[in-house]
């Protein structure tokens, strides 16, 4: 909770992220899935990665994934992105996951979802094609930012979704005032 806070309020402490790191490594098979997603997020959104910590909570995680909420798994593969961490059996596996799981995903799950997968260039063609059918009746309730990084991240990937891309033309024109260059 406490990198969380920090990472929350933007506040930059470098040490204390390292020594919270050096003293959760070996205590992480007490987190649960919640403190592990929380605490990927926090050393994402504050700029401190440690590789480590990520590679030992990928490790973690993989058996207990079914744990996670559907805001925890878009947190964790957000995680890694923004901090350009692969860990292709974690993201294999949330994949495999959130095939049966995206109905319980609100928007900005969904958008930073696949955001993760195209930034870290992890292919998951099903996952796309699953999340394009689950996006595409729900697409009004995507802010402009979460519109932009579905898209972008369809045509990072070069995944083809000519439905999904037909309605993000008609929700953004009917919403353009709310998007920026």
């Amino acid at each position: 909770n406490t990198v969380w806070a920090y990472a929350k309020t933007n506040h930059s402490s470098p040490h204390l992220f390292k020594n919270i790191a050096d003293v959760a490594l070996p205590r992480l098979c007490e987190f649960n899935s919640q403190n592990i997603a929380n605490t990927l997020w926090a050393y994402a959104k504050s700029g401190h990665p440690s590789f480590d910590l990520f590679d030992k909570m990928s490790k973690d995680a993989l058996p207990r994934l079914h744990e996670f909420r559907s805001q925890a798994i878009a947190n964790t593969v957000w995680a890694y992105a923004t901090v350009c961490q692969l860990s292709p059996q974690l993201f294999d596996r949330i994949a495999e996951l959130a095939l049966f799981r995206l109905h319980e995903f609100d928007s900005q799950d969904i958008a930073n979802t696949v955001w993760a997968y195209a930034k870290n260039g992890h292919s998951s063609p099903e996952l796309f094609d699953k999340i394009a059918v689950v996006a595409l009746p729900r697409l009004r309730e995507f802010s402009s930012q979460a519109v932009s990084n579905t898209v972008w991240a369809y045509a990072k990937t070069g995944h083809s979704s000519p439905e999904l891309f037909n309605e993000v033309v008609v929700v953004t024109i009917s919403r353009l005032h709310e998007f920026n260059s």
